[in-house]
């Protein structure tokens, strides 16, 4: 208290100094002064203690207006000389504005980067700048900023092409490079000079102050206090909650400031948490340190004088006042920059921007953020400190040549990373989350190192060959510790008890991954750099394989007549690991070499001839092994980190340079050595070299010893090394191998992604490798390989494969899994099959290997292979043998099918050069040598062709076969006579033409089978409907209510027009009252009758707002809001659904009291939230899983018996207001008996004739329908007014009415706005909920006190027929006429009841509705006609007698109100305006009678149509000049319409400045959406919080019922609600949706769906991107467009109230979501 008092005289002291303080004469005294810095410091010395840091709170109001007057302001006049703001204008006329944009970015805000012409992807562009600039129509990524960037506007170095947008085009005619210094005198330079120079020093010194209790010289305050600040600062180890309880420990606090204190420091780094003297601030940091020391390292705090704290408040005002001038002028920029780089006394590194950047890491967030905005606003914008700058930030292309800033980065990274095995390799500790984040920090090294690399240079110089060769180096030594790391070794025996450490080495090669693409590119792009780097890595390569051949035997393998000498190693035994970088570098470069024919030109100055083949494949080859023995199941003991490592290598993130290079580096091996040898050392690897080379192999090796799991490995692991021989001469897609271009090898990834299935363009994008700029090259070559299908409502986009496409397939592509690889397979037969081809996938044609790899095709003639090849065919001859498998003869077969494609290529290319050395056909005709005379595998061939167990591989034999003899033929023709190939065609025509007919016999059997289907289909179904022939009879009568049979034995078909209103109205007959159900739990049969057992319907109440007109209403009090009249703006009302499912309700009390039992077990076990709430009365249908809160019993139609006569309406009304005033007087009695005052005056009126008081009617129904009504009741009455439960309560049947009202107005809106007929259009689930509602409506008031009941019913006819002794009736501008509509109808028969005269409920009705009429036409005419119109359609007299009648009533109705209504003169306007406003109430009440009275509709109203207006009118027995009603009962309704005007709430309605409620009310629609998702960022970005001043908002949400934005997910908008704390989100849901939300978050592109605190989850979003994909998380940044379908479709969700339902069958479908804290968003 003591600080507040004090705080309150501190201003009167000072305001008297403050009042003198001149800043003008102040900067003249500073002008005259010979050491201006002690005299600036002095003044600051004296003032800032003065303004700031006086109390608790570091920002009061009034330092922001005293900081400019008495510090900011002498410095301005100092600066200019005169007036600051008639100086700084000054400046600013002369200022040339800079062609950078410089915009700093918000957080969140939209920022734009193009995919075609930005030099990397961290150039971007603002909005404004975006828009105005070419890139608008090029391919773009848009991505929302995280705050504190700058628009790359202006900036030719970031930009290919279109560098400017509109705004910032450099002016030609001025010629820019002219300093922009020359404009300012020289004293001004000067005195600028000085004042910058001494500001930016005070700042910089002040933000990089640590002591804590005094201040630099010069700075010290006259006056000293003993006033402390204890101050916490943020870390990156303590969790919100951590710090939120230690506050409240520490300063004790409440739960609210600690979190706002948390927030702050999260925000700005810093918040004092407690202000006092220095005891007081020391204790409060002893607890905070003792509380926060027990896990990790304390939280950082320190207790700092007032002063400081003070001084540095003001060197962050100070840099951003820095910031404000120098936007005046670029003159100002530039000498701030000079005074920022200029050397300091210490000499290097020792400037005020050094020392800011050296002590980046001790500030804390606020002052950082501060100094980079000024940094950016001041050096990033002058072209020419830029480059200082850079150069100073990186001490950091041009800096590779200048500072050699590559290998600096490179050998810091290496140096971090201190952990090595013995042979200097990188080994890493257990991967825990401290240790991760550690490794980030590191690897934000290698980003550096990625933006050196961005941009190749397209001119080499020496120095800057010299410079990065040195790099170079460094990076192989960096390379040379990956080779080898994380060893595995294969567990035999027992499972591996620890899983090693593997996950740090893959992310290491996750992030270098770019980096070596981009080393290799820069190599590639200079000849000389080429060679040398591939010398120094295959020295460096050499090197790790120096120890290659020790301790390791060598042996001599021979096979086929060939022998090689290699050494013994198994993969299955020894060390292998995974990781071998500088072998992948050295493929990537042997590649290289042969694409920029280097390799041909310098052939000299390679050392190709010193290469080791054998030394290059060997660890490659051991890395493929060990996948192929993973896949075989050997590795099973070693846990899933050797799985994980295998899957990573042939991730799409890491096998460019992994799996692909070894591949590369294989073929690489295999084109320098024999062929034989080559696949003797491969099968030797693969440890299948003993079943091959035995003499007899072909007969199988011994069968007796083999055990199961031996044979099915070895199986395996044959399968997989014949699918890497086919891999590498079949691979040739990479520049260098093939003679193809890089796009061709991306058409070909797509190609092969398609084939499996059609796929969205995310999915292939993800299929695809990126290079570093994440780019995949996909858009330059889709269209030609793919056709895109645009998407409907749901689903997205699809690319399709082009057909003609399909034979690239080739399905031993390298890149597919197994699981890809067998779908491909089904996809490609199919499609096949389809088109009535051959089902066979032959091997798709190859582009030619260049010079380099071209004798990699002789490994398909070499004799090892076709050795193997015979083995294989020779094994399948036997059926049972098990020791061979079908993939393994696919495989065989498609490697025989390549050699052929391969000849047929050779001999089309060779009719111009006679090399045809390329002859399969002949070596696979040759049978074996002697001794062992095996056949030829062309012989063998033509065996299995006809072996039954073959049958699925036929197709393909059979295709080897026929190519084999063309190939003949082709051969024969070359040979014999070249000029004429005609033969060759006749025998290929002849094959071709048998393959026809082949075909067309079979399409024919297939369509006589399937005629044959057909008609026994039919047969059967005939059958089924001569046996049961009554079912189908009833149907249809169902189907057709007018059909004769129904009209026989209806009582009033004498007129047989249908009405369903009235003593005319329609009756149903016996059997159309019988209603037959069944139960859907004991599938038991019914029938509905009152006295039987009850049948309920599952159904859903919630309260709702989605008609509501009026959102701002307070929410009332729900214990005194009395609920009997509804206003018209329906604010908020009861809505009823359905999934229309039936019980019985004993079947129904069973299941839930089962539920309830379940939740109690569950909440023992385990405390999840379920989708659904058991405690508030919530199941599951038990069919359909929809969520439910209760069940409507379903009733009969009732009986009613119709008398002849009935009296019109004066009759009527007469016979009731007696009925009333006997009640009244009957009901008042009985209150006074109990003791309430008697009331003086009541007179005792006699009841008219028979109209018994006292009578008590038998209650009509079962016990058990009884307790179903009460449960109905009561559940609408606990949700509609959010109370509990008590049967008891006067309002139970009013809220059933109202639910019955509300629900019957949302479906007719619900028709309207879908354009569908009134009847006959809902779904039977609607249908069946209405009808039980309104049939229920009638019957509530049976189990309610008839009383109270009786009550209800006086005040609502009241409200029509004023009557003196009812107070406080509503007046008719403040009733929903639907609703007193329905209420009367519903609550009559509770009066009727003790009215024996023959007064039947029909003749009620139908006077209730035309009293109701007349009074909505009076409101109609009241509230909804507008000034008119000029445009006067008259009615062609067809309307004549309406019109006049209409003009009548409206100037009666002038003459009551006088000045309230304003003149119209148009009888046509007033009755367009009455029809319009009326049709909604009277399509609802035709629906509400049509369901009460079971009158079937008429045709007119089943479809849309211009005979509405009459047929409703007939339909409920109204004329349909409805003036009538008024008009044929004028003396008794001109007193009625005096009444209603004369009521005070009229005129005072009609005069108020509230708005009334227009009638036809508009349907509600969701907000306006903009077309463009980056508007909406937009609007984001500029949102700030509304609770913690001015910051920006993490998750800012869109309410899309009301277009509110609120700050979600976040402590500081929580806000208190039914004693829990909720987030932003929740909280509105309850103020603008009654508890439903549908919200749109913007930065994450996603449609929140929220129901009550518990209910929760994510729907797709309305916004599109040109794929047809939703972007959720904004992750992929094409741009969005809106997608009205989609939207239409939410919007139809939350008109048909089905949000909860929503929620509750995706939360059942995905467990997740239940677990998620959906009230703190």
């Amino acid at each position: 208290m003591a600080a507040a008092e004090t705080d309150r005289e501190a201003p009167s002291a000072l305001c008297s100094e403050f009042l003198n303080f001149s800043a003008k004469d102040t900067a003249a005294k500073w002008l005259l002064a010979s050491n201006l810095p002690k005299e600036v410091y002095q003044h600051l010395a004296c003032y800032v203690p003065k303004i700031y840091c006086l109390g608790p709170n570091l920002n009061p109001q009034n330092e922001d207006l005293l900081a400019p007057l008495l510090l900011q302001s002498p410095l301005e006049w100092y600066l200019c000389g005169e007036e600051p703001s008639v100086g700084l204008a000054k400046l600013e006329q002369n200022n040339q504005p800079s062609q950078l944009c410089g915009h700093v970015f918000k957080v969140g805000e939209p920022t734009y980067s193009c995919r075609e012409c930005a030099a990397d992807p961290t150039c971007v562009l603002c909005m404004q700048c975006f828009l105005g600039s070419v890139h608008k129509e090029h391919r773009y990524r848009m991505t929302t900023s995280g705050g504190g960037g700058f628009c790359d506007c202006g900036d030719t170095e970031a930009w290919k092409k279109g560098p400017y947008c509109q705004k910032h085009e450099p002016n030609i005619s001025d010629s820019s490079q002219k300093d922009p210094l020359a404009n300012m005198t020289e004293e001004m330079i000067a005195r600028t000079y000085n004042v910058f120079s001494i500001i930016l020093k005070y700042a910089v010194d002040m933000l990089t102050w640590d002591k804590e209790d005094e201040l630099p010289e010069g700075l010290e305050p006259p006056v000293r206090g003993d006033t402390y600040y204890c101050m916490l600062f943020n870390d990156e180890v303590h969790t919100y909650e951590q710090v939120i309880y230690t506050l409240q420990k520490a300063v004790n606090c409440t739960q609210k400031e600690a979190v706002s204190f948390a927030t702050t420091v999260d925000r700005d780094g810093r918040k004092s948490v407690r202000f006092g003297d220095f005891q007081f601030c020391e204790q409060a940091k002893s607890v905070i340190v003792r509380n926060t020391s027990r896990q990790t390292k304390p939280l950082r705090v320190q207790v700092m004088h007032s002063s400081v704290v003070a001084h540095q408040c003001f060197a962050l005002k100070a840099l951003t006042w820095l910031g404000q001038i120098i936007r005046y002028s670029d003159a100002l920029r530039r000498i701030l920059c000079q005074v920022g780089l200029q050397r300091g006394p210490e000499g290097e590194n020792s400037s005020l921007v050094d020392t800011l950047m050296l002590c980046d890491s001790k500030m804390w967030k606020g002052a950082r953020n501060v100094y980079h905005q000024l940094f950016m606003s001041s050096l990033l914008m002058d072209s020419k400190y830029k480059k200082l700058f850079a150069i100073q930030f990186a001490k950091a292309r041009m800096l590779i040549t200048e500072e050699n800033l590559m290998t600096t980065i490179i050998r810091t990274f290496v140096d971090h990373l201190r952990h090595r095995d013995l042979q200097g390799r990188f080994q890493f500790e257990r991967y825990t989350a401290q240790q991760a984040f550690k490794f980030r920090r590191v690897q934000s090294l290698i980003g550096d190192l990625k933006y050196v690399l961005i941009s190749r240079p397209t001119e080499w110089t020496d120095q800057l060959r010299e410079k990065y060769l040195e790099g170079f180096d460094a990076f192989l030594e960096l390379l040379k510790c990956m080779q080898g790391m994380d060893p595995v070794v294969r567990q035999v025996g027992q499972h591996i008890e620890m899983e090693p450490e593997w996950e740090a080495a893959f992310t290491l090669q996750m992030k270098l991954t770019h980096i070596i693409s981009m080393m290799q590119e820069w190599c590639a792009s200079d000849e000389r750099v080429l060679i040398e780097a591939y010398k120094k890595c295959l020295s460096a390569l050499t090197h790790c394989h120096s120890g290659f051949t020790d301790g390791e035997q060598p042996i001599t393998l021979s096979m086929c007549g060939h022998s090689v000498e290699t050494i013994r190693y198994c993969v299955s035994q020894e060390k292998v690991s995974i990781h071998l970088p500088v072998s992948r570098l050295l493929a990537g470069l042997h590649a290289l070499l042969s694409t920029t024919e280097v390799a041909y030109r310098f052939p000299v100055q390679l050392p190709l001839s010193e290469l080791s083949p054998p030394m290059l494949i060997e660890h490659p080859l051991r890395c493929l092994v060990l996948c192929a023995q993973v896949h075989a199941g050997m590795w099973r003991r070693n846990g899933f980190s050797l799985v994980n490592q295998i899957y990573y290598y042939h991730n799409v993130k890491c096998r460019v340079e992994m799996f692909d290079k070894d591949l590369i580096m294989l073929q690489a091996g295999a084109s320098m050595m024999d062929p034989n040898h080559f696949l003797m050392i491969v099968l030797s690897r693969f440890e299948l070299y003993h079943i091959f080379s035995s003499a007899d192999c072909r007969k199988r090796y011994s069968r007796e010893n083999a055990h199961k799991d031996v044979v099915q490995q070895n199986n395996t692991l044959t399968e997989e090394m014949l699918h890497l021989v086919i891999m590498i001469v079949g691979e040739r897609y990479t520049a260098g191998v093939g003679q193809v271009e890089s796009s061709d090898e991306t058409r070909r990834e797509i190609v092969h992604q398609l084939c499996i299935r059609p796929m969205a363009h995310s999915e292939l994008v993800k299929a695809l490798p990126e290079n570093e700029n994440k780019e995949t090259g996909m858009e330059r070559v889709i269209d030609s390989v793919a056709l895109f299908k645009k998407p409907g409502v749901t689903g997205r986009g699809l690319y399709k494969l082009r057909p003609d496409c399909a034979k690239m397939f080739n399905l031993y592509f390298h890149h597919y899994s197994r699981a890809d690889q067998s779908k491909a397979e089904e996809a490609q037969r199919r499609i096949k099959r389809q088109n009535g081809e051959d089902s066979v996938l032959p091997p798709p044609v190859l582009p030619r290997f260049c010079p380099l790899f071209a004798s990699l095709v002789n490994i398909l003639q070499c004799d090892v292979l076709l050795g193997i090849l015979g083995a294989v065919l020779q094994w399948a001859m036997e059926p049972s043998g098990g020791h061979w498998s079908e993939s393994m003869l696919q495989r065989v077969l498609h490697l025989i099918g390549m050699g052929l494609v391969e000849e047929q290529q050779h001999l089309i290319g060779s009719a111009d050069d006679n090399d045809t050395n390329f002859n399969f056909t002949l070596k696979i005709s040759r049978p074996g040598e002697a001794p062992a005379n095996t056949p030829s595998i062309l012989a063998l061939l033509e065996t299995l062709q006809n072996a039954p167990h073959l049958e699925v591989h036929k197709d393909m034999i059979r295709w080897i076969l026929k190519t084999v003899a063309n190939i003949k033929t082709t051969r024969e023709c070359t040979a014999s006579a070249p000029p004429s190939d005609s033969s060759g065609h006749s025998q290929e025509e002849t094959v071709r033409d048998k393959d026809k007919a082949e075909r067309k016999r079979k399409a024919e059997m297939a369509r006589l089978r399937r005629e044959k289907i057909m008609a026994q289909m039919s047969e059967m179904q005939r059958h089924f409907i001569n046996e049961n022939k009554e079912l189908f009879q009833q149907s249809l009568e169902e189907l057709d209510p007018s059909t004769s049979s129904t009209l026989e034995h209806s009582p009033s078909s004498c007129d047989s027009a249908l009405v369903c209103v009235g003593p005319r109205r329609w009756r149903a007959g016996g059997s159309e009252r019988r209603q037959m159900v069944t139960c859907i739990l004991c599938q038991e049969e019914q029938e509905i009758r009152t006295d039987g057992k009850a049948m309920v319907l599952a159904a859903f109440v919630q309260r709702s707002t989605v008609m509501s007109k009026n959102r701002k209403r307070p929410p009332h009090n729900p214990d005194k809001y009395d609920p009997l009249f509804m206003h018209p703006d329906l604010s908020f009302g009861t809505h009823t659904g359905s999934c229309g499912h039936i019980m019985h309700s004993h079947c129904w009390q069973r299941y839930f009291e089962a539920v309830q039992a379940k939740e109690q077990r569950r909440q023992q076990r385990l405390r999840v939230h379920t989708s659904y709430d058991v405690e508030n009365g919530e199941f599951l249908c038990p069919l359909c899983e929809c969520l439910s809160n209760t069940v409507i019993p379903l009733l009969p139609l009732t009986k009613t018996s119709c008398s002849s006569e009935q009296p019109d309406l004066s009759q009527w009304l007469s016979i009731t207001s007696q009925q009333m005033k006997a009640l009244l007087s009957a009901h008042r009695k009985a209150a006074d008996a109990e003791g309430v005052d008697a009331m003086d005056g009541v007179n005792d009126c006699p009841p008219p004739d028979g109209f018994k008081l006292d009578y008590t009617p038998k209650n009509p129904y079962s016990s058990t329908i009884k307790e179903m009504l009460t449960t109905f009741g009561t559940a609408t009455y606990k949700v509609g007014l959010k109370v509990h439960p008590n049967e008891q309560d006067p309002r139970v049947p009013i809220m059933c009415w109202g639910s019955c009202a509300y629900t019957i107005q949302c479906i007719e809106r619900l028709l309207v706005d879908e354009e569908k007929p009134l009847f006959g259009s809902l779904p039977c689930r609607q249908d069946d909920c209405l009808s039980s509602l309104t049939r229920f409506g009638s019957a509530c008031w049976t189990v309610s006190s008839h009383t109270t009941v009786q009550n209800h019913f006086i005040r609502l006819l009241a409200a029509l027929v004023p009557d003196p002794r009812v107070e406080n009736t509503p007046c008719i501008l403040d009733i929903d006429m639907f609703h007193l509509l329905v209420s009367l109808v519903l609550s009559h028969p509770a009066i009727l009841c003790l009215d024996s005269s023959g007064l039947s409920a029909d003749a009620a009705q139908l006077h209730f509705l035309h009293l109701v009429t007349v009074a909505h036409i009076v409101q109609i005419l009241l509230t909804s006609v507008p000034e008119e119109m000029q445009m006067e359609q008259e009615g062609g007299g067809a309307e004549r007698e309406e019109e006049e009648n209409v003009c009548m009533l409206y100037n009666t109705l002038r003459t009551h109100l006088g000045s309230g209504l304003h003149e119209v003169s148009s009888g046509w306007h007033l009755w367009h305006c009455v029809k319009a406003g009326i049709l909604p109430y009277l399509r609802a009440a035709a629906l509400f009678f049509h369901y009460l009275n079971g009158a079937p509709a008429p045709p007119e109203l089943h479809t849309l149509g211009a005979g509405e207006w009459e047929a409703l009118c007939g339909y409920m027995c109204l004329p349909s000049n409805l003036l009538q009603l008024y008009y044929n009962n004028q003396q008794l309704m001109e007193p009625l319409l005096q009444r209603w005007c004369s009521h005070p709430g009229v005129l005072q309605g009609l005069q108020s400045s509230v708005a009334l409620i227009r009638f036809p009310r508009e349907s509600n629609h969701l907000i306006e959406l903009p077309g463009d998702y980056s508007a909406l960022i937009n609007q984001a970005s500029s949102f700030t919080c509304p609770k913690s001043g001015g910051d920006k908002s993490r998750a800012p949400t869109l309410c899309l019922v009301c277009g509110a934005m609120l700050c979600s997910q976040s402590y500081c908008c929580q806000t208190e609600l039914e004693g829990e704390d909720v987030g932003a989100c929740t909280a509105h849901t309850f103020a603008c949706g009654a508890g439903v939300g549908i919200f749109l978050r913007v930065r994450e592109s996603q449609v929140l769906f929220l129901a009550g605190k518990t209910k929760g989850c994510f729907y797709a979003p309305p916004y599109l991107d040109d794929y047809g994909e939703t972007d959720q998380g904004l992750r992929r940044g094409n741009p969005l467009h809106l997608c009205q379908e989609r939207y239409r479709k939410v919007q139809k969700l939350w008109r048909k109230h089905s949000i909860t339902e929503e929620i509750g069958h995706a939360q059942e479908a995905n467990q997740t979501l239940v677990g998620i804290d959906w009230q703190h968003l």
